[in-house]
C-alpha cells in the first residue's frame, strides 16, 4: 500500500473502500469491517471506534490514517482517523486504481484496425459492429470482478493479449482459419461489457442482475446473431454458428459455465489461450508481490499453490503488442 510514514509512527493515505460493512462485535458495540485499496495492492481494515464519523460505503475514496499490524498471520490497518476525500485534495485516481498500463482507447484501436484487414465479408461485418456498438465501454471496462486483468481497461488489455498469442500461433500451425480465430477472441467476453457493474472508480463492483441469470457467453452469442440479422447475414450462415460456438464453449468444460465444449481447432485454441493468459497474468501479479527467491500466499485461483519468484525475469511484467505487420 503506498501510506506514507508520519513522525508519530502512524501512516496515512488515500485508498478506496473495496468492502464497507458495519458488523457488532461480542458485547454488541458497531465497528466497520473494511477492505481498502489503492494501485499497489489491498489489505484488510477495521474502524473500532465509528462515532459519528459519517456514512462509508463501498466505492468511495477516502484518507485514513492509523497503524499496519499483524493479525492471524497477515497484515491488517487499524484505522485512526477516516474521512471523504475534499476537493482540495491532492491525490491522483491512478494512484489508486490498478488500470491497463496502455490506454483501453489505444487497445481498442490496435484490434479494430486489424478487423479491418479481415478478408472475409462476414466475420469483418459482424465483429466490426458489435466493437462499434459497444466501443465506449469496451475502453475502459475490466476484464473480471476479481482475479485475472481485473483492471480499468483490462477488457482490451486480455484480449489484445489473447490475440498476439494467436497471431505467433498462427505461424506456427499452417491450418488455422486466422480470421475465425480472431474474431472468436475479440468477441469471447465482449458481453462483459452487459454482464458486469462498475461504479465509480472504472471497476467492477458486481454482477447485473440479468449477468447473473445470463452470463457473457450467452450473451455474447446472442450479440452475434443479433449483429448477423440487422446487417442482412442469414442467421444459418456457417460463420455465424462458428462464432456461436466459439463464444459459448469458450471455458472449456460444463463445470466453468461453458455450454458445449470446444469442437474445432479455433475454438479449442481460443479456449486455451484465454486460461494461458488469466494464467499468466495471476502469476505474475501474485509473484510481483514478493521478493525474488520467496514464495507467494496460496493462490486459491492457482489450485492453492503457493508460487516462487526465482529473481530471473524482468521485474516489470508486460506484453508486447507490436506484431511484425505493424
Amino acid at each position: 500500500m503506498n501510506f506514507t510514514e508520519l513522525p508519530n509512527g502512524m501512516v496515512d493515505g488515500f485508498v478506496i473502500l473495496k468492502k464497507c460493512e458495519e458488523k457488532k462485535t461480542r458485547n454488541g458495540s458497531s465497528y466497520l469491517d473494511l477492505v481498502i485499496a489503492d494501485n499497489d495492492g489491498e489489505m484488510s481494515a477495521k474502524l473500532w471506534d465509528i462515532g459519528d464519523t459519517g456514512v462509508f460505503e463501498q466505492d468511495m475514496i477516502v484518507k485514513v490514517r492509523g497503524n499496519v499490524e499483524m493479525y492471524n498471520g497477515r497484515e491488517q490497518f487499524r484505522i485512526a482517523n477516516i474521512r471523504p476525500v475534499k476537493d482540495s485534495d491532492n491525490y491522483n485516481l491512478s494512484d489508486l486504481v490498478p488500470s491497463s498500463e496502455i490506454g483501453g482507447a489505444q487497445l481498442y484501436d490496435m484490434i479494430f484496425n486489424r478487423v479491418q484487414r479481415f478478408q472475409t465479408a462476414e466475420l469483418k461485418a459482424i465483429v466490426t459492429k458489435i466493437l462499434s456498438d459497444n466501443r465506449d465501454k469496451l475502453i475502459t471496462y475490466p476484464a473480471a470482478l476479481r482475479l485475472h486483468h481485473a483492471i480499468v481497461g483490462g477488457l482490451m488489455y486480455h484480449t489484445m493479449s489473447m490475440l498476439r498469442m494467436a497471431e505467433e500461433t498462427c505461424k506456427v500451425y499452417q491450418n488455422i482459419n486466422r480470421e475465425l480465430l480472431f474474431s472468436g477472441i475479440i468477441l469471447h467476453d465482449v458481453a462483459k461489457t452487459w454482464e458486469l457493474e462498475t461504479g465509480k472508480t472504472g471497476l467492477a463492483k458486481g454482477y447485473t442482475a440479468e449477468g447473473e441469470l445470463i452470463g457473457h457467453l450467452v450473451k455474447g452469442a446472442i450479440y452475434v446473431s443479433d449483429a448477423a440479422r440487422e446487417l442482412g447475414i442469414d442467421g444459418d450462415n456457417e460463420y455465424v454458428t462458428l462464432l456461436q460456438h466459439m463464444i459459448i464453449s469458450h471455458h472449456g468444460v460444463p463445470e466453468f459455465g461453458a455450454a458445449v465444449r470446444p469442437m474445432f481447432l479455433e475454438a479449442i485454441i481460443l479456449s486455451e489461450l484465454d486460461n494461458l493468459d488469466a494464467t499468466i497474468y495471476e502469476v505474475n501479479n501474485a509473484t510481483d508481490k514478493v521478493e525474488p527467491h520467496k514464495f507467494t500466499e496460496r493462490q486459491w485461483a492457482l489450485d492453492n499453490r503457493k508460487l516462487y519468484n526465482h529473481g530471473l525475469a524482468p521485474t516489470k511484467h508486460s506484453v508486447n503488442f507490436i506484431s511484425e505487420e505493424e
